[in-house]
């Protein structure tokens, strides 16, 4: 088993007989951190028909080695379990995903704006650019939002849309316009279209505290044709594999249809092209007829239908529309109706007579509280939860004596870093004692919950798994400020559990997923830098070189390039990620020079506008704050 100096990859990448016993793919010379109490260590990897096939030292398994086997030296780097996002919106994020120009991981708001105004000169007449969540302004050496004037700047004749979390959106002139709004547009339910002094829209949307004026607004934009979805969809799922993801829980969500919206994932897996493993749920999507649609499916579907790589799990995230308590932390939590009781227990009935589960978004305690005395009415009955997995997600403020309850039914948990990027507006609103244990996820272990870790992505949260994880471990907001103490927070391999571990409980794959042991999926990737070693604040940085999914090389960089199974190119030609990618990469010394001098030159014009003010320098902010954007 021993390697050419230079060359990590020996062996052939294909023969046609493999021979009796050996391996398809060894992975050596790692440090092997398996999740498995039984055997957390090794230094090397076997796999054979898409499974582990053996652990052990480069010793242990040099006879596992044939003609045919692929082998791979990990030079010395660390091997994880393949991560599990267990609430990422993979299937409508796949979609749109080459349409959309990420500012996820980018460090300078001026940055931003060329690849704003860089895309605008190759966007053709009647698309928009779209900046669809995965940022905040925190990551921004300035730390403040983009202005609509910089936006029609940038941009003065393509359309463009840039969503800020759950709580608003900009629009430049040309978007406004493309979108039909005009002074007379009345303003959406929950939501406000900004308006200056002549009526006319400023091109600030305020969700006031619903979510929909943003969507709604968004949906207008033009889509891909199918062929450019299945290519989108490819591309997302590679890019998710970039970061050691190997499965995601797909939580459905608005503006996602069943079955034509899933149509694409449905027709990648039964070609054999999805490069993640996913388990999806159903959302009905239409207010009124929510039961309609769940009596219907449980008709003509079931959970478990599907295989190891798509799957469906359930119901949800929402069952009836009425029961969600969006959160928009910039606002006062939302008051739902006094009786959504009676249809929201009509829908968990047909769910449990008919052997569904369900996720089900809940943020507040408030909410939570509500629902649970639905289960508990039924569990009275011996209705609930009759053998079904079921699950609160978010959870953010959710009360001791509510885990409680919850445990006492059976219950699990699925939360997300949504405080990397909404901390500080949800800081501001509650207070520091409230926002140290938000969610409360140490106290959910203690009280041996099941509980797992996701993103939330791709509208709020970014993608980006390491940056979930830091949040886990930090407990720090994207920007650096902190909001958890020590006590509340997890060590490194504890949530790693949450990300591995953990989402394979929730869809009864814990024997096979979440773990490398012999029999499991071989599942896995070769990190960057050593994710249990390394300073916390590289963390968010870590990216996978070598990522395995059923034994198949799906992504690999560095001295890998080249060894991922091919991929079309990005269609259409003009898309962002053609030219920008995704998740924006570091440039190390370099970036951090540049960030010192975006920081510099936003002191000097904080400077300026207190000079030309005449009230001398001004304290607070170095930035412009929107009062339509200030909560």
């Amino acid at each position: 088993m021993r390697a050419t100096a230079g060359m990590p990859v020996a062996g052939i990448a294909s023969s046609p007989e493999q021979h009796p016993g050996t391996a398809d793919l060894v992975v050596r010379n790692a440090k092997v951190f398996t999740g498995d109490p039984g055997r957390p260590a090794a230094g090397a990897v076997a796999v054979r028909d898409g499974r582990i096939l053996a652990l052990g030292d480069d010793h242990d398994l040099a006879g596992l080695v044939g003609p045919a086997t692929r082998v791979v030296d990990a030079l010395g780097r660390r091997v994880v379990p393949g991560l599990n996002d267990s609430h990422l919106h993979v299937i409508r994020g796949g979609l749109n995903y080459v349409l959309e120009l990420r500012w996820d991981g980018v460090r300078s708001l001026r940055r931003a704006l060329a690849m704003l105004r860089e895309q605008a000169g190759r966007t053709p007449k009647g698309q928009w650019i779209r900046v669809v969540g995965g940022w905040t302004p925190e990551q921004f050496a300035e730390r403040r939002m983009p202005t609509v004037a910089e936006l029609n700047a940038a941009a003065p004749d393509t359309p463009v849309f840039v969503l800020h979390l759950y709580q608003s959106a900009l629009m430049n002139r040309a978007a406004v316009r493309a979108a039909g709004f005009t002074r007379d547009t009345p303003d959406p339910r929950g939501g406000q279209i900004v308006r200056g002094r002549d009526g006319e829209p400023t091109g600030v949307l305020l969700a006031a505290p619903g979510a929909l004026v943003l969507y709604s607004t968004l949906a207008r934009a033009p889509r891909l044709d199918e062929a450019d979805r299945r290519t989108s969809t490819v591309h997302f799922l590679r890019e998710l594999n970039r970061f050691g993801l190997t499965s995601a829980l797909d939580a459905a969500g608005g503006f996602q249809n069943f079955p034509e919206d899933y149509a694409t994932v449905v027709d990648l897996a039964r070609t054999g092209e999805l490069s993640l493993r996913i388990s999806y749920y159903l959302f009905p999507q239409t207010a009124g007829q929510e039961l309609a649609d769940l009596r219907r499916w449980t008709q003509t579907v079931r959970p478990g239908d599907g295989d190891e790589w798509l799957r469906l799990a359930g119901a949800g995230e929402n069952l009836t529309w009425a029961a969600a308590d969006f959160e928009n932390f910039a606002e006062p939590r939302p008051d739902l109706a006094d009786d959504y009781e009676a249809e929201f227990e009509q829908a968990v009935r047909l769910l449990m007579e008919n052997g569904w589960g369900f996720r089900l978004h809940a943020t507040y305690d408030e909410t939570i509280r509500r629902d649970l005395a639905v289960f508990e009415k039924l569990a009275a009955e011996g209705l609930f939860p009759a053998g079904n997995r079921w699950l609160f997600d978010h959870a953010e403020t959710v009360r001791d004596d509510s885990l409680d309850r919850i445990a006492a039914l059976g219950g699990s948990l699925s939360v997300q870093n949504r405080m990397s990027f909404q901390g500080g507006v949800f800081l501001d609103r509650y207070g520091a004692a409230a926002a140290s244990r938000t969610p409360p996820v140490r106290a959910m272990l203690d009280r041996g919950l099941t509980v797992a870790a996701g993103t939330d992505a791709t509208r709020v949260s970014s993608y980006n798994p390491w940056v979930a994880l830091h949040w886990l471990v930090t407990g720090r907001t994207v920007g650096g400020t902190a909001l958890r103490p020590p006590a509340e927070l997890l060590d490194r391999q504890e949530a790693l559990g949450l990300y591995t571990r953990g989402g394979a409980r929730l869809t009864g794959e814990e024997d096979v997923k979440g773990v490398l042991r012999e029999g499991c999926y071989a599942d896995l990737a070769v990190l960057s830098q050593d994710y249990l070693t390394v300073p916390e604040e590289v963390i968010p940085d870590i990216e996978s070189v070598l990522t395995v999914v059923g034994g198949r090389i799906v992504h690999a960089a560095a001295e890998y390039a080249g060894l991922e199974e091919a991929a079309p190119p990005v269609s259409p030609a003009w898309s962002p990620v053609a030219h920008f990618g995704g998740y924006a990469r570091s440039d190390g010394a370099g970036q951090a020079d540049a960030v010192a001098e975006f920081v510099a030159e936003s002191e000097r014009h904080r400077a300026w506008r207190a000079a030309r003010s005449g009230a001398g320098p001004a304290p607070g902010p170095a930035y412009p704050v929107d009062p339509c954007l200030s909560h």
